[in-house]
């Protein structure tokens, strides 16, 4: 090993001397030699609980409605029941049995799912003991996992859901090369972090690439006998723990033939870190990289073919403008902001035209947070950069610009099957907005999650108030 970089660093070893000791034991012919029972990884330890709450059999028509796959339809009705999306499109006849809304000069979309999110891992109010995104021991932590520092009663996800945030996805923050695995929620009110799991979704990865992992490491007091320092010394890391996670994949591969085969083999060593880089490499888990600057992506690019695995997206990817053709070819979505830029260096060539500039290359473009205010208003994101890719000549409608909002995001986190469009079989996560949603002035009305109502402006004593904010001014109210 070139670097003693992840935790119990001689796992490598261990592994390789049991793939060893299997091909000494495959010697021996299965039928002299009685088996034991063999050992399989539990992939899914922290299984979801979440429930869909009780919901009402609900018509809303009169609507303009996006359907979050490009398409709109003015003067028409949206069926929800069962938790489902029973019909949509022009104006029909009335279920009997049904509650109906009128929703004349409103708007009706998917429900936003915001890829970037921090909230139960950075609650609020966001102070040092509440502080649990980044494990900064070690550049390399696949065995840290967001969900397991989630707090549900964060005030911030019912400020989301008043901003019509029906889903998201938390990930660890970006200290690390590694940083850790991410959970997809759905936003609903929980007890403990897996009653708000979105029952199916893969795990996400998160990793960082350029100065955060630079800056993190760089005065030595951290990280081990690895401490990355440039970005040369960040591409060594990576590299050498997928090198690590490729040589305990085979080992465990390896255990499992001879074990079929039927001879009474060990199982290697368990690493919990390289479960989750195996996991990546088995395209079982989503890689989701903090990047910046073209030239990283197109570094990281490399790194994932060399070692056979697939970036699911760019977080930030303020430069993705400059490489959106390729970003296009490998399908590879960039996750952005509509207007930030310039607060250090890497984010230096940030333009507003960036996520238009991406939609019109054919890439996926998604609009994210990173913020617990911003995701309370990433409609207003979308607008922005709609309106400045117009301004630059790029045509794009608003039915295809809510894609950035819904479609793509659940492409990246992989739940497009269940979520993000407004079509018959899918989860009811509809928005109900008091006009057009790219306004600054309208505001969500009525957020459902799988047809349940969770939030309501207009009835604000039935909306949820986390436990923390019992007692308090104000509490739960959302203006």
């Amino acid at each position: 090993m070139i670097y003693k970089h992840v935790r119990g660093s001689g796992i490598a070893r261990t592994a390789i001397l049991a793939a060893v000791m299997g091909l000494t034991i495959s010697a021996c012919s299965p039928n002299n030699t009685e088996q034991g029972e063999f050992v399989e990884i539990n992939k899914d330890p922290f299984p979801s609980s979440y429930t869909p709450l009780p919901s009402t059999a609900t018509l809303i028509i009169n609507a303009t409605i996006l359907d979050g796959n490009g398409g709109r339809v003015d003067g028409g009705s949206i069926l929800l029941e069962g938790g489902k999306i029973v019909a949509m499109g022009p104006d029909g006849p009335t279920p009997d049995g049904v509650n109906v809304i009128d929703a004349e000069g409103r708007w009706v979309t998917p429900g936003i799912i915001d890829v970037h999110s921090h909230l139960g891992v950075y609650p609020s109010p966001g102070v040092q003991s509440h502080a649990d995104g980044n494990e900064v021991g070690e550049p390399v932590t696949g065995d840290a996992w967001a969900e397991h520092a989630l707090w549900p009663q964060d005030p911030g996800f019912v400020r989301a859901l008043a901003g019509g945030v029906t889903a998201l996805q938390v990930l660890p923050g970006s200290a690390n090369l590694v940083g850790g695995r991410s959970v997809t929620l759905k936003n609903v009110p929980g007890r403990v972090s897996q009653d708000m799991k979105f029952p199916g979704a893969p795990y996400g990865l998160k990793m960082a690439c350029g100065e955060n992992p630079k800056r993190v490491y760089a005065d030595g007091s951290r990280g081990g006998d690895f401490r990355p320092h440039t970005r040369m010394g960040n591409v060594a890391g990576y590299r050498a723990a997928w090198a690590e996670a490729q040589e305990y994949q085979r080992a465990w591969d390896k255990y499992e033939r001879d074990y079929k085969a039927g001879f009474d083999v060990l199982p290697p060593k368990r690493d919990l870190n390289l479960d989750t880089l195996a996991g990546v490499l088995r395209d079982e888990i989503k890689v989701h990289m903090h990047c910046y600057r073209a030239d990283d992506m197109g570094t990281m690019l490399d790194v994932a073919k060399e070692f056979n695995y697939k970036i699911t997206s760019f977080q930030h990817a303020v430069a993705s403008y400059k490489i959106a053709d390729k970003l296009a070819e490998e399908g590879v979505c960039s996750a952005m902001w509509a207007d930030w830029y310039g607060f250090k260096m890497e984010a230096y060539d940030g333009i507003r035209e960036n996520i238009p500039f991406v939609h019109k290359a054919g890439a996926c473009a998604i609009v994210h947070s990173d913020s617990q205010s911003g995701i309370q208003r990433l409609n207003q994101e979308a607008a922005k950069a709609l309106a400045d890719g117009r301004k630059a000549g790029v045509d794009i409608s608003k039915a295809e610009a809510w894609t950035w909002l819904s479609l793509n995001p659940a492409k990246s986190l992989g739940i497009d099957n269940k979520t993000g469009t407004l079509e018959p079989g899918k989860d009811a996560d509809v928005v109900l907005w008091s006009g057009d949603p790219f306004s600054v002035y309208t505001k969500a009305d009525i957020t459902f999650v799988d047809g349940a109502v969770i939030f309501d402006r207009n009835n604000p004593d039935s909306n949820p108030v986390m436990d923390f904010e019992l007692g308090q001014p104000g509490e739960g109210d959302v203006k």
